[in-house]
């Protein structure tokens, strides 16, 4: 039986945007930039994890979830809380559904951003179709009469990991260090340890390789770092003379 801990959703904001992903740190290599710089514009940004990695090899749940407060301060976030639903046992059943819609309706996000739905990990695919599916039960009153129902506008999948063409990339470029700083937040699983050392690659190579994919990203928009993005729906147009990114 799933017992969700008590979250003080009572004291926090209504967000404009919020990341959700299956473990600390997953938000940091994926949607980190993006998270930054609508904080920085103005925006009021929150990441939910849905799992405190205690299956991973590094680190204790309490360790990584206290990282992930450090994380969190870096790329100014105004919420991040971790669900600690089972790690490695992630499901999409009736009870995370009806928690996670719950904390949805208090924070009512108008931009929601979930994991690519396919993955090598199956927790990234399950968290993705959980966030969906909650977030459409969020919208439906009956579902509980205790909230108000909130859907999000846009559902955005973070598609870094991904070998699909995005539907759109975000310039990262002033904020690609920051988020680098976020991930490297998480000390145990990033720093030096002989614990799962044939496993986890050096520091400066994950460094390089996350900076090639930034790179490559960026490059599809003529910008120095990009983070991709895919969304179901088609991007709308209203005025051709001022889309970005140029033909030639």
């Amino acid at each position: 039986m799933f017992y969700p801990p008590a979250l003080d959703l009572d004291n926090a904001p209504e967000l404009d945007v919020l990341a959700l992903a299956a473990h600390p740190d997953d938000i940091e290599q994926t949607c980190g930039g993006a998270l930054l710089k609508m904080a920085e514009a103005g925006y009021v940004t929150g990441a939910l994890d849905l799992t405190a990695g205690d299956m991973g090899t590094r680190g204790t749940p309490e360790i990584r979830m206290e990282e992930a407060r450090h994380a969190a301060r870096i790329l100014r976030l105004s919420f991040r809380e971790n669900l600690q639903m089972p790690d490695a046992r992630l499901e999409n059943n009736v009870a995370f559904r009806m928690t996670l819609m719950g904390v949805i309706r208090r924070l009512k996000p108008k931009v929601l951003i979930l994991p690519y739905w396919e993955a090598r990990h199956p927790d990234h695919y399950v968290a993705s179709i959980l966030g969906f599916e909650a977030a459409f039960l969020s919208g439906i009153r009956k579902m509980d009469d205790q909230a108000e129902p909130h859907r999000p506008f846009k559902v955005a999948y973070a598609s870094m990991y991904a070998n699909v063409t995005p539907s759109f990339v975000v310039d990262i470029t002033p904020y690609f260090e920051r988020r680098m700083e976020s991930l490297f937040a998480y000390a145990s699983q990033y720093g030096a340890a002989a614990e799962g050392a044939a496993l986890f690659p050096q520091k400066d190579e994950i460094y390089d390789r996350l900076r090639s994919i930034a790179r490559f990203y960026g490059n599809l928009i003529g910008v120095k770092y990009g983070e991709p993005y895919v969304v179901k729906e088609t991007m709308r147009v209203d005025d051709m003379l001022t889309m970005g990114v140029r033909s030639f």
